[in-house]
């Protein structure tokens, strides 16, 4: 009976020490990839590495995440699909990407549907986005955690124009998604999908002729030194989402799921602070640096628009829109 409950005892404790073993992580760590198409030095970079640090400390070392910047894992279609595959495990990346498989999310991208970042992020609080993101993870398994401001997509160009006339013609590049198609075929361009990683090599040889994209990606890009006008359009106030795949996201505890969803969002407005802050500052720099900004006649996009590329056109539901709209 001695000898039993010795062992018993030896045992139980053993049982013990390997719980709290595993509860510290050290016993089970868990090493998660988290995969983006932006440079070192955004925001989008530093504040991930960020929340990283960040899971890791208030999970008590369990979930060790490695960032990979700059497309290092796939292009932008690549690593949202990689949430499905398995080969990655956790995103920052354009709605307009996960719209692919859950068409809702891109209304968010309709051409002037924003008033500025303070509305977008409104949205991103609002009754109607949470439904968008319930719906995404029912269909796909994936959980959109947090929602980043990645600014005011303005056109630059190697020949400066006004209006939506004068892009009549223009070899501009857009990602290969309907609603970055919209304001340029609505006034005539010719927009042409090129690879995030290649459009500076794209604009450098002439591949094309002029791109969109906020004032932040501009600089952290180095299109400035390619093109020479930047045009203040403001068509499209985007932003990024970041997600977690199913294969992680399911075997999270809900203590784990509130880590991660609080962190993410806590980078996602450190990010977006950096941004709107960077944006205020670029115009005179870029002035500075020799290029023409031209203030646009943005009217004559938006009824171009409206015109040519109607909300129930692109498949968008107008009750979404006026929800949108009042959200505040």
């Amino acid at each position: 009976m001695n000898k039993r409950s010795t062992i018993k005892t030896l045992a139980t404790a053993a049982a013990l020490a390997l719980g709290a073993l595993g509860s510290t992580g050290a016993w089970a760590q868990q090493k998660l990839k988290w995969a983006h198409v932006y440079e070192t030095s955004e925001p989008y970079h530093t504040e991930s590495v960020w929340a990283a640090e960040e899971i890791k400390k208030r999970t008590n070392g369990k979930f060790e995440i490695q960032v990979f910047p700059a497309s290092s894992l796939g292009k932008e279609t690549d690593i949202n699909q990689g949430l499905t595959l398995g080969t990655v495990d956790m995103i920052i990346s354009g709605p307009s990407f996960a719209a692919r498989t859950y068409p809702r999310f891109g209304i968010s991208y309709y051409p002037f549907i924003f008033r500025d970042g303070d509305h977008l992020i409104a949205y991103s609080k609002s009754p109607v986005f949470q439904e968008m993101v319930n719906e995404f993870r029912a269909k796909t398994g994936i959980q959109v955690t947090a929602y980043t401001y990645y600014g005011a997509r303005h056109t630059t160009s190697q020949k400066p124009f006004t209006n939506c006339a004068g892009m009549k013609g223009l070899k501009i590049r857009v990602p290969d998604v309907p609603a970055y198609r919209a304001t340029p075929e609505s006034c005539g361009a010719n927009p042409t999908p090129i690879a995030f990683a290649e459009v500076y090599l794209a604009l450098q040889n002439g591949t094309v002729e002029a791109q969109e994209n906020p004032l932040t990606t501009i600089e952290a890009k180095k299109f400035f030194e390619v093109q020479k006008a930047i045009m203040l359009t403001g068509h499209i106030v985007d932003g990024l989402i970041t997600q977690i795949a199913p294969h992680v996201w399911n075997k999270l505890t809900d203590a784990e799921k509130r880590i991660f969803t609080e962190v993410t969002q806590q980078a996602a407005a450190r990010a977006t602070a950096q941004i709107r802050k960077r944006e205020g500052e670029l115009v005179d720099e870029f002035r500075k640096k020799g290029l023409q900004i031209v203030q646009v006649d943005r009217a004559s996009f938006v009824e171009a628009v409206l015109k040519n590329k109607p909300l129930e056109s692109m498949g968008f539901s107008r009750a979404d829109y006026d929800k949108i709209q009042a959200a505040r």
